[in-house]
């Protein structure tokens, strides 16, 4: 669906001091820098995947999903689309992709969604039968029926988000990319709006590109990971192998009836994050260990509660993003 080989995307980006003197300088003489969005990028996916690109800010996910959706153009390299160039634009790979941006709206906002859907159905040649059952299913699963005749501008966010999900979905695209998708909403529309994407997937196996920086929509509905930093791929593969880059650890919480004076000698190798004055500690434990240090700690201490869970997607990324050092091995992944 996707083939991507050596994809780099560089930007000459024009620098201006404040000021009126340098504003009058700049009509003669500008200053320029460039910068690398992205760098010798390969990416393979194929028909069904959900692939999760993960990275900081500024690493280049929003450009490669620009590049993949024809908006932009690559500075050099090799991309196809589903045999398409996606730089050409033309019309029959448009109507086989859909672009969602959390924090862009493709709807217009002064009049109802009903309207926009409309002038959807026109411009991709949706047949009025398919568009009718379409909009009829998209909307009673998101339960929006009710709210097809407020203007947009008057939807809460998480209302709008599902409007611009129905909107991307009307005409059947083989392959969705999600930029952000869930940004600002809260924690159940998030979840709504995941359980729909699981679901929708699973019937009509189309393709998802996601970016997020919520590790829970990842994790919900990504099963390969594509780590990228400073426009660069530095982890490719499975979301089970990625949690797993730092060891086969779980992530044990820990809480106490009363504060502990000081952090015992045998926790220190479990990275604590100690502070003499709070009943509650944190450790990341080999799975292989697992079982005697919890069993020393409740014999020793003052344990009151506690609970483990694998190490999670979002504490690896955070880890790996704070100790550049373990990037580098990353590299041969």
């Amino acid at each position: 669906m996707i083939s991507c080989e050596q994809v780099t995307k560089n930007f000459r980006i024009y620098k201006k001091p404040g000021g009126f003197v340098q504003s009058m300088r700049s009509l003669w003489r500008r200053d320029f820098f460039d910068t690398h969005a992205v760098r010798e990028f390969d990416l393979q996916v194929h028909k069904g995947e959900i692939v999760g690109l993960l990275g900081p800010n500024g690493a280049g996910k929003t450009t490669l999903m620009k590049m993949f959706t024809g908006i932009i153009v690559p500075t050099s390299g090799q991309l196809r689309v589903m045999g398409y160039e996606p730089l050409q634009r033309g019309i029959p790979f448009r109507k086989k992709i859909a672009l969602v941006m959390g924090q862009k709206s493709q709807l217009w906002w002064d009049i109802p969604a009903i309207d926009s859907f409309l002038l959807l159905k026109a411009y991709y040649e949706i047949p009025t039968g398919d568009f009718r059952l379409r909009l009829n299913q998209l909307a009673s699963v998101l339960q929006v029926e009710h709210l097809m005749d407020v203007h947009v501008r008057k939807l809460s966010l998480g209302e709008r988000m599902k409007m611009e999900l129905i909107a991307s979905l009307l005409h059947r695209p083989e392959i969705i990319f999600l930029d952000e998708p869930t940004i600002g909403l809260d924690l159940v529309s998030q979840r709504n709006i995941r359980e729909f994407l699981i679901s929708y997937q699973k019937q009509h196996g189309t393709t998802i590109i996601l970016t997020s920086h919520y590790m829970a929509d990842v994790d919900a509905l990504c099963g390969r990971i594509v780590l990228i930093l400073e426009g660069r791929k530095r982890f490719d593969g499975p979301i089970g192998e990625f949690g797993a880059l730092l060891g086969r650890e779980k992530f044990v919480s820990l809480v106490f009836s009363s504060p502990l004076e000081q952090p015992p000698v045998e926790w220190v190798s479990y990275d604590p994050q100690w502070n003499a004055e709070q009943t509650k500690v944190e450790l990341r434990i080999p799975e292989k260990n697992m079982g005697a240090v919890i069993a020393g700690i409740l014999t020793k201490y003052p344990v009151v509660d506690f609970y483990t869970e694998k190490l999670p997607i979002e504490r690896v990324l955070e880890t790996l993003l704070g100790k550049p050092q373990l990037i580098s091995s990353l590299a041969q992944k």
